[in-house]
């Protein structure tokens, strides 16, 4: 991992051990005594200058009666592979937020990616990775939308610019089965869509994707991506700007009723595109 994202994951580790502890009504001291570490040792953690073991996170976890949190984040944030470096903090933080808004200019989402779409991403990415490698970052990808079913799922609303309908991802056939997908949920009203078209004009020339999250007890907080890079913005007047830029989007958006008929006639495309090859 990257210093920088290891940096990352050590604050997130670090700032919800504080809360928790505190919550609890904790000093360092005494959660370092039930882990069988020095209270300095806890406030190494908690001010990211040390990283957490595995086996004292569990104890923490114990200690804290925290269902096993501090053990995810060992396990999924720092150690997790199946994550782009830039990406792994973004994805623990999608876990936890209470709505979720994105702008897709070019691919699918991958919250709601099917597998074959995302073999085909990961495959044209890497085209001379091992298969173990492309198995593990496409698990990853659909382990991630596993959120989407939880009973405490989040609120999430996409925007797909038309380019996302049009690619040819993987072929006619992957296509297809795709935008079936994404449809699907948007008719069990799992994901609110809409579609930015052409037509929208100057807004269908935005190219950056953007994620919003919102949290129950935290301030919200944007991601953007780039080539091989990714940002998490957390400062309040750059966050609002993105949610400003997002609403205009929205607006100039299709309404929810015609992007899904724009998604099921782009799908028929495909599909019809599939049985003539």
């Amino acid at each position: 991992m990257a210093n920088g994202s290891r940096q990352a994951a050590w604050e997130f580790f670090g700032t919800e051990l504080k809360r928790h502890r505190e919550d609890r009504g904790l000093t360092q001291v005494e959660l370092g005594a039930r882990v069988f570490v020095s209270g300095a040792y806890i406030g190494q953690f908690e001010q990211a200058i040390r990283k957490p073991q595995l086996d004292i996170a569990q104890r923490i976890d114990e200690a804290l009666q925290t269902d096993g949190i501090f053990e995810r984040l060992c396990r999924k944030l720092i150690d997790d592979k199946r994550y782009a470096d830039y990406f792994a903090r973004a994805a623990e933080l999608e876990a936890l937020a209470t709505e979720i808004c994105e702008f897709a200019p070019a691919l699918v989402p991958g919250l709601l990616q099917t597998a074959s779409y995302a073999r085909a991403i990961t495959v044209a990415m890497n085209p001379f990775a091992p298969e173990e490698y492309i198995e593990e970052k496409v698990s990853g990808r659909l382990d991630r939308a596993k959120i989407l079913r939880d009973a405490t799922r989040p609120v999430y609303w996409v925007i797909l610019h038309e380019n996302v309908l049009r690619i040819p991802v993987g072929g006619a056939g992957v296509m297809a089965e795709q935008l079936e997908h994404v449809a699907r949920l948007a008719r069990e009203r799992v994901v609110l869509v809409q579609v930015l078209p052409y037509s929208a004009g100057a807004y269908a020339l935005m190219n950056g994707m953007v994620v919003l999250m919102e949290f129950e007890d935290a301030p919200p907080t944007a991601y953007t991506e780039a080539v091989y890079s990714g940002s998490l913005l957390d400062d309040p007047a750059v966050v609002k700007r993105a949610k400003s830029a997002y609403d205009l989007l929205r607006g100039a958006a299709l309404s929810p009723e015609v992007s899904l008929a724009l998604i099921e006639s782009a799908a028929e495309d495909h599909r019809r595109c599939a049985s003539t090859t």
